[in-house]
Parts: C-alpha cells; structure tokens; sequence
C-alpha cells in the first residue's frame, strides 16, 4: 500500500507541476508559502536578469497560519534581502490568503504590468496557470517553479504526508473552482482522476473543499 500511495502521489506531482517557463518580463511574483525554496529561487532569477521587480504575495494560509506570526509575504522578503536582492527592487503584497487573491491583488498593486513571471511550489504550477486567465485576463504571464522533486525534496514543515493530502486537494480544486468562476476550466487525465480518487480513499482528504 505504501508503494502504491507513493506511485498515485508521484503522478499528481508530476502533472501538477507540468509547464514551467520563465522569460524576460517586469517582474518576477511570488505566491508566498511555508516553503521558502520558492523565494530562493525567485530571487535566482531576479539575480540572473529576468527582470528588475521583485513581488512578494502572502499573508497566511492553512499551513503558515500555525507557523509564522507574521505575514508570508514578510517572512519571505527578510529572506530576499538574505539573499542579496535589492530593497528598493522589493514590492510586498501581505493580503493575500488563496492564489485568487495572490494574482487579484498583485494586479491592483501594480496594474500596469504586462509581463510577469510567477513563481509556486512545484505542485501549486497548474492551479496558478489555471487562476492567471480568470484574475488577470491580457496578462502575459509564465508559470515556474523550482526543480524540487517528490517524494525526496519536499518540504520538511509539512512532510510527505501533508504534500500528499494538499495534492488531493488541489485537484478536487480544479474539478470544482471553474463552476465557481475561480479558475479556467482544465480537463485532468483519467490516470490523475484514478490516483486522486485512490489517495482520497487512502484517507487524504484534511485538504478536500468542504
């Protein structure tokens, strides 16, 4: 059993994370989490010239609510400047609690961006592409993410276990924020369907939609 809930959850993390690009644009966002491997790899990026801005988004989510007093998106600027970005090159945006709202306030904070690279946690990627069309529609905008692999890289603030059930409830998500208007609809394989339904029947459901 051990085997097979690793196989179903290697597939999630797999076509989750499918589709990652960057390229030369204006600013490069954050969608701000418990995992700061993301911030790091933005700043790489800041650092390598694909653009001048760096935007930091978050205030606090199911996991980071527990873990940080402050806002993500603070937490995750003290270790930009860690890591040798700029200030002046640093934009907060500590609202935030979904990537609805990442995406929505980042828009407000700075409208007149045409061109934005975000980046997530590697299994977060499809559901951020899959927000950008409905919250900032006309947007030129890549998805990335760093080169974290599963079930070896992931996070140790919330362990395989809890990777897995924010998985199952990513997908259950994208089956059902499209009727909700807050995400484009996306068609999932029926190999994804198969290894959601049976990490659901397996008991991950701590992070399924009510």
């Amino acid at each position: 059993m051990y085997s097979q809930t690793i196989e179903a959850s290697q597939r999630l993390w797999e076509y989750l994370s499918e589709g990652r690009s960057h390229a030369p644009c204006e600013a490069v966002v954050v969608c701000c989490s418990y995992d700061l491997r993301v911030c790091d790899y933005a700043c790489n990026l800041i650092q390598q010239g694909v653009a001048p801005l760096l935007i930091l988004s978050g205030n606090a989510g199911n996991w980071t609510r527990h873990l940080w007093s402050l806002p993500e998106a603070h937490i995750f600027r003290e270790r930009a400047l860690q890591n040798g970005v700029a200030p002046d090159a640093i934009l907060v945006e500590d609202q935030a609690t979904n990537f609805g709202e990442n995406i929505a306030f980042v828009r407000r904070l700075a409208p007149t961006l045409e061109r934005v690279t975000f980046v997530t946690k590697p299994n977060s990627v499809l559901r951020v592409r899959l927000t950008i069309p409905v919250q900032w529609p006309g947007v030129t905008a890549f998805v990335d993410a760093p080169p974290l692999r599963f079930p070896t890289k992931v996070s140790n603030v919330v362990g395989i276990l809890g990777v897995i059930d924010e998985m199952v409830g990513d997908v259950d998500r994208i089956l059902k924020y499209p009727a909700l208007g807050y995400q484009a609809p996306h068609e999932l394989p029926a190999e994804i369907l198969e290894s959601w339904h049976y990490l659901k029947e397996a008991g991950f459901k701590n992070h399924l939609l009510p």
